[in-house]
């Protein structure tokens, strides 16, 4: 498409992404809980997967990077699970289960 490949040329030369940037907030109300740098990458890393969706016909991606940074958003809108977010951990969390 495009429009993912004029956006992608657009992120690549001008690497604040101001004016995708400026319109994010539009279309995703909850980036404003998202630090500056943050919401370049997010937008950075939206428009290469929108770019691979036209491309490439993997629509999943779009959805996990705007899923990700969404839930990004929502810990750090909320004071007490960003903080619980950010207290160091030790220990092992026992295995992992990876469901297909």
């Amino acid at each position: 498409m495009t429009a993912s490949r004029l956006f992608l040329a657009l992120l690549n030369h001008d690497p604040t992404a101001r004016t995708l940037a400026i319109a994010m907030p539009e279309v995703f109300p909850w980036v404003r809980h998202l630090t500056a740098d943050e919401l370049r990458d997010f937008t950075y890393e939206l428009v290469e997967a929108l770019s691979d969706a036209a491309e490439l016909d993997l629509d999943d991606r779009a959805e996990e990077v705007i899923a990700g940074w969404r839930a990004t958003a929502r810990v750090e809108a909320n004071p007490s699970e960003y903080a619980e977010a950010r207290r160091p951990t030790s220990g092992d969390f026992g295995p992992v289960e990876v469901s297909a």
